[in-house]
């Protein structure tokens, strides 16, 4: 399953009376392992960058108006975007930013069906407690000292973890059947153990074939070099 951590930077709290975005970022995950595909881009909100905004984000008007307008910035976030499942924290406020802005442009909106909202799965996990981004990453022991100030590219990074963390973390044991299968997210290391190993499938005459083969090699093998340094 395909799904895109996603994180927006704006000028405010409501499209309705002005606000724009200003920055948007998209961090892969296949089958909930990161792929290292991102997108990341920052986008001319066309209008002044109000004190309260910059002091959160630390995006000038100046430094936004050099980057390209929503609608040169649409089409290549839509495609990256695709069909895959969006996962926002808070996503109410991002996905309202959004899809004002693909209104802007006529396009369709993107429905909320498509969207994990990490901030309620926060909650239902840890009712009661602090939810926030950083407060999920001091709960989860995660990195976050390069967050200085919000940035949606390293929020999407930062978020990326902490979802995983939601899932179950990144390393999970499942018991299916007589089988234990341990997945590794971070080396896409897959383990099944079996309660009884496997005999081997090789016949005696299989087996006696390729005694004869090998000796057709010759007396210095290439690996014969490596079972000497191993047995040493």
């Amino acid at each position: 399953m395909r799904e895109i951590v996603l994180d927006t930077e704006t000028t405010g709290l409501d499209p309705k009376t002005g606000d724009r975005l200003v920055e948007i970022a998209g961090v892969e995950l296949i089958n909930s392992i990161p792929t290292g595909r991102h997108y990341h881009t920052y986008v001319n909100p066309e209008r002044d960058m109000p004190d309260g905004a910059f002091r959160v984000h630390g995006l000038s008007a100046e430094f936004l108006s050099a980057h390209r307008v929503f609608s040169l910035v649409a089409d290549e976030f839509l495609d990256y975007v695709g069909d895959a499942r969006l996962v926002i924290h808070n996503a109410e406020f991002d996905m309202r930013f959004i899809n004002h802005e693909l209104a802007r442009l006529t396009c369709g909106a993107i429905g909320m069906e498509r969207v994990t909202d990490t901030l309620a799965m926060a909650r239902r996990k840890h009712p009661g407690a602090p939810a926030s981004l950083d407060a999920l990453c001091l709960r989860y022991k995660i990195d976050n000292t390069k967050r200085t100030v919000h940035g949606a590219l390293i929020d999407a990074q930062i978020l990326a973890d902490v979802y995983l963390e939601l899932l179950g973390g990144r390393q999970q044991t499942l018991g299916l059947a007589a089988n234990v299968i341990t997945l590794r997210r971070d080396s896409r290391e897959v383990v099944r153990q079996r309660p009884t190993p496997l005999g081997s499938a090789l016949t005696p005459a299989e087996a006696e074939a390729h005694v004869a083969f090998v000796a057709t090699l010759g007396s210095t093998p290439a690996w014969a070099a490596y079972e000497a340094k191993a047995a040493g």
